[in-house]
C-alpha cells in the first residue's frame, strides 16, 4: 500500500510539474506575441491623414487628450461626426476618463460662426474641432483619431467572438438595416454598431450617447482579459488599418499596457451639456439645437478632470 501511495504521489507531482509548464509556455507565447506585435506597430506608423493640419501640442507630460471622432461620412466629403468624445489619459495616475460631447451643442465655429458642434469637422476636419471646442468650453485636445466604423465591428468581433451582452429598453430598427429585440441580447459587431448608432431614441441624442459610453466600458472590460492580451498582434493591425491618427506610438502603447493590466480602473464618464445647463433650440438655416451654459459646463469640465 504505501508503494502505491508513493506513486500517486509522484504522479501527481508530474501532473502539477506538466500544469506549470504549460502555464509558463502559454506566458513565454502571450509574450512573445506581444512583442511581436509591438514590433510591428512601430515599424508600420498608423495613419495620419489629416496629421498635417492638425495643430494640437503633442509633447504632453501632465495629460493626454484624444478626440475620437466617428465619421458618418460613408466616404463622402463634408461629412457631420456621428460621435464626438474625448479619452482623457492621466500617465501619473493611469486614470482613463471618456468626454461625451453632444453633436447638437450651439456653439462659436472660428470663421463660421454661430453653429452645431459637428459642423466644424465638416468645415475643417479634426483640426478645426480642436480650435472650436478650445475656444468654447477652454479644453486642450493633444490628438485624434478618426474611427471606420467597419474597423469597430472587426475589432468586437475580435475581442469578444461571442459578443456583448446589453439590455436593449425597446425594439431598434428604423436606420440601422437590421432589428434588435427588447430585453437583454449577446450582440456582435454589426450589432453592437447598430446599437450605438439608433437615431430614433426616445431620449433623443441623450440616449445614444449613453449607450456610447456604455459600450466602450464594455469593451475596456474585455480589453484586460488574458485572451485580449493574447490578440494585442492582430488588434493593432486592425488599428492601423481602420483608424486614421496622430497619436505616436509610443503614447499608444503605454495607454494601451495601463489598459491591459487594468491599471486604469473603471472609466469615468461625462455628458457634456450637463442636465439643467442647456434649452433646446430652433434656428433657421442650422435646425434645432442645444442653447447651452457654457461657463457652467466649463467648471463642470475642469471638476471632472481635477485629481
Amino acid at each position: 500500500m504505501a508503494n502505491k501511495r508513493g506513486k500517486r504521489v509522484r504522479w501527481g507531482r508530474v501532473v502539477g510539474a506538466l500544469l506549470l509548464l504549460g502555464i509558463f509556455m502559454v506566458g513565454l507565447f502571450t509574450i512573445f506575441q506581444y512583442i511581436e506585435g509591438t514590433y510591428q506597430a512601430i515599424n508600420q506608423p498608423f495613419q495620419k491623414a489629416e496629421a498635417d493640419s492638425f495643430q494640437g501640442e503633442e509633447n504632453t507630460t501632465e495629460e493626454v487628450n484624444v478626440l475620437l471622432l466617428g465619421s458618418d461620412s460613408r466616404g463622402e466629403e463634408g461629412a457631420r461626426t456621428d460621435s464626438i468624445m474625448v479619452a482623457h489619459y492621466n500617465p501619473q495616475t493611469h486614470k482613463v476618463k471618456l468626454i461625451s460631447l453632444m453633436r447638437d451643442m450651439y456653439v462659436n465655429i472660428p470663421e463660421h460662426g454661430q453653429q452645431k458642434l459637428n459642423a466644424a469637422y465638416s468645415f475643417g476636419g479634426p483640426e478645426l474641432l480642436r480650435e472650436t471646442i478650445k475656444l468654447n468650453l477652454g479644453l486642450d485636445i493633444h490628438h485624434y483619431a478618426i474611427v471606420d466604423f467597419k474597423g469597430f465591428v472587426k475589432a468586437v468581433d475580435l475581442l469578444v467572438p461571442n459578443g456583448i451582452e446589453v439590455d436593449i429598453p425597446y425594439e431598434m430598427s428604423e436606420g440601422i438595416g437590421m432589428t434588435l429585440e427588447e430585453g437583454t441580447q449577446q450582440l456582435n459587431g454589426e450589432e453592437l454598431l447598430g446599437y450605438v448608432r439608433f437615431r430614433q431614441d426616445r431620449l433623443s441624442d441623450f440616449g445614444r450617447v449613453q449607450r456610447q459610453q456604455e459600450v466602450v466600458s464594455k469593451l475596456k472590460e474585455e480589453a484586460v482579459s488574458l485572451n485580449s492580451v493574447a490578440k494585442l498582434p492582430q488588434l493593432l493591425d486592425l488599428l492601423s488599418t481602420y483608424v486614421d491618427t496622430n497619436v505616436d506610438t509610443p503614447t499608444l502603447l503605454t495607454i494601451g499596457k495601463d489598459i491591459l493590466t487594468n491599471e486604469t480602473g473603471d472609466i469615468q464618464t461625462l455628458r457634456l451639456p450637463e442636465d439643467g445647463s442647456f434649452e433646446n433650440e430652433t434656428y433657421e438655416g442650422v435646425g434645432e439645437v442645444l442653447e447651452v451654459d457654457l461657463d457652467f459646463n466649463r467648471e463642470a469640465l475642469e471638476e471632472f478632470l481635477a485629481d
